[in-house]
């Protein structure tokens, strides 16, 4: 027998639909209905609500095979078809992130496509796959963020049994999983938890309506929340779940819902007996949400830091417009790869305000917050979705993978940029409302309208070309200049992996000198030197040292040491440390 249940709290009735059979439900006071009946595997149905005769989806769908406007389907995934017993998972620390969108990665763009992807990132020195969201959509593509049934795998990816497989197929190879997760807000399109109960506030965030996580009947509301994170870590054996803009999670209650999460995280971690992670997207640089639960905070593992990706953009760029207006100095660089803030109790000209608050760099580790050169948000919200590749050299490519991959934080990529991939990531919806689908390209034509781009440059995302110009090209790996790029990020994490001074997430043991006018900067990190030149001019820089990586060969002198323009050079001490040291990454 198949249990049936949904909370709706404020229906007189509520009736199931089993592939077209009607039958009774029987309610509780907490505001549950449920009812007991025989049901395979693929069985559809759906839930009527007092006299509507409209078939609703289950809130907590398994699956959706007819898109999120259709019934759901009972779906269990096959225990048996699990092959990771072996697996014993990855703490945070040490492991490398490589963020990647499942429809855009490959040509295909499946879960079973992507494992013929996986070897390349083993080999490129990567331990964590993390997949944008993948909670079912309206349409057959989306960046994954108008996510509506939070339970179930989006179908045209491959549904929950593709999942499945592919997080087999990661374990196998020894790369965790980690899930971009959305908590903040609902799609605007299959969205149909307010017919059941109060899911939502008449507060609102930049996308949409706030989620009701402490006003009335929220205790089931976060019930929801919290029984979906444990779904996927639980029942999917997914590692670790990137939680999306929790600044935007409007939570008054004495335990935040954050806190309450990290802690039914840790009760699973101990029950399956390895390591369960919890990684924050959020612009408040509060370290109370990477500042355990013993020392005040909220015990999350670990946080996106876009500082660190700000200072190191637009010091190698040069870009200064909107929220960049405060970085790109060596000094805002130097700050920011020494403390993980740059805005830290600092007025920030972006907000009009003093933002942020210092991290305790004695409690937490530089492991905790999570570096990159680029991600989705850094590319795909740009005007025209072009990457760094687009206007910088190949140089300066080098220079901005060197200084976030041999820094204390734990280091992130984004699909392709580690061989410069040219295909834009520009952003693409395909709602199925026509309405809101004229809204979505309208509004995202007048918002870039607003800082100087022509409407007509402005892709509109929801022309499929739109999603086809995203998806990433592998032949370009045949273009030797690409190729030597991915040679560059394939050294910088074997010697990552190889040396404990670069694996060192204390952020007291970080030093940084630097020059703002000739522009040079060196991070010292314990023997070793990264000295990387940003500007346009050869530079000789006061350190000298046994060279293990460069871009472009240094010229050592007694007492200093010449790096060509847009190039840098990993030294060390001594000549045993360097004495696989290659002078210029070899794609061969």
């Amino acid at each position: 027998m198949t249990v049936f249940e949904v909370w709706a709290p404020e229906a007189g009735a509520v009736r199931l639909d089993l592939d077209g059979n009607v039958h009774p439900m029987r309610g509780s006071a907490d505001g549950w209905w449920r009812v007991e009946r025989d049901a395979p595997n693929g069985a559809r149905y759906g839930y009527l609500l007092d006299d509507d005769p409209t078939v609703l989806p289950d809130p907590r769908s398994a699956r959706q095979p007819d898109g999120v406007h259709g019934r759901s389907a009972v779906h269990t995934l096959d225990p048996s078809a699990w092959t990771d017993g072996g697996w014993t998972g990855r703490p945070l620390a040490g492991a490398v992130f490589y963020e990647l969108h499942v429809g855009t990665f490959t040509p295909e763009g499946t879960f079973d496509a992507a494992v013929g992807r996986l070897d390349h990132l083993v080999d490129l020195g990567v331990t964590v796959v993390e997949l944008m969201p993948v909670n079912a959509f309206d349409g057959t593509h989306n960046w994954g963020y108008d996510g509506v049934l939070w339970y179930a795998v989006q179908e045209s990816y491959g549904g929950p049994d593709g999942l499945q497989g592919f997080v087999n197929a990661c374990h196998a190879r020894g790369l965790a999983v980690c899930l971009d997760v959305v908590y903040n807000h609902l799609g605007p399109s299959g969205n149909y938890l307010p017919r059941f109960g109060p899911y939502l506030t008449e507060g609102r965030n930049t996308w949409g309506r706030s989620l009701n996580l402490d006003g009335p009947a929220s205790d089931e509301v976060r019930r929801y929340i919290i029984d979906n994170a444990l779904r996927w870590l639980r029942d999917f054996h997914i590692d670790a779940l990137r939680l999306d803009a929790v600044h935007a999670l409007v939570d008054r209650t004495a335990t935040h819902l954050l806190a309450e999460l990290a802690a039914a995280t840790e009760r699973l971690a101990a029950h399956v007996r390895r390591p369960l992670t919890l990684i924050a997207e959020s612009d408040l640089n509060d370290p109370r949400l990477i500042t355990p639960r013993a020392a005040g905070g909220y015990g999350l593992a670990g946080q996106w830091n876009d500082d660190l990706h700000h200072a190191v953009h637009t010091a190698v760029s040069g870009e200064r417009q909107g929220y960049y207006a405060d970085f790109g100095s060596m000094a805002c660089l130097a700050r920011t790869l020494t403390h993980g803030y740059f805005h830290a109790g600092t007025y920030s000209s972006f907000r009009g305000r003093v933002h942020g608050r210092p991290l305790d760099r004695s409690l937490v580790p530089g492991s905790a917050l999570l570096a990159y050169t680029c991600t989705h948000d850094q590319v795909g919200n740009r005007a025209l979705g072009d990457r760094p590749s687009a206007y910088l050299t190949d140089g300066q490519l080098a220079v901005k993978a060197a200084l976030v991959l041999c820094s204390p934080f734990t280091p992130m990529l984004f699909m392709g940029e580690e061989w410069g991939a040219r295909t834009p990531f520009q952003f693409f919806t395909s709602h199925t409302d026509p309405e809101i689908a004229a809204a979505t390209a309208s509004g995202r034509k007048s918002e870039f309208a607003e800082h100087g781009w022509l409407s007509e440059d402005v892709p509109d995302p929801q022309d499929p070309g739109t999603f086809r110009r995203s998806k990433l090209d592998w032949s370009e790996l045949a273009d030797p200049a690409r190729a030597r790029l991915l040679a560059c990020y394939r050294a910088l994490l074997a010697l990552r992996a190889q040396h404990p001074d670069l694996s060192d997430s204390s952020l007291k043991h970080v030093r940084v000198d630097y020059d703002e006018r000739s522009r040079w900067l060196v991070l010292h990190r314990g023997s070793l030197r990264l000295v990387c030149n940003l500007s346009e001019d050869s530079v000789r820089v006061p350190v000298t040292g046994f060279s293990l990586l460069c871009w472009q060969p240094p010229t050592e002198g007694p007492t200093g040491t010449t790096i060509p323009a847009h190039s840098f050079a990993l030294l060390a001490d001594s000549p045993s440390a360097a004495k696989r040291a290659v002078t210029e990454p070899n794609p061969g």
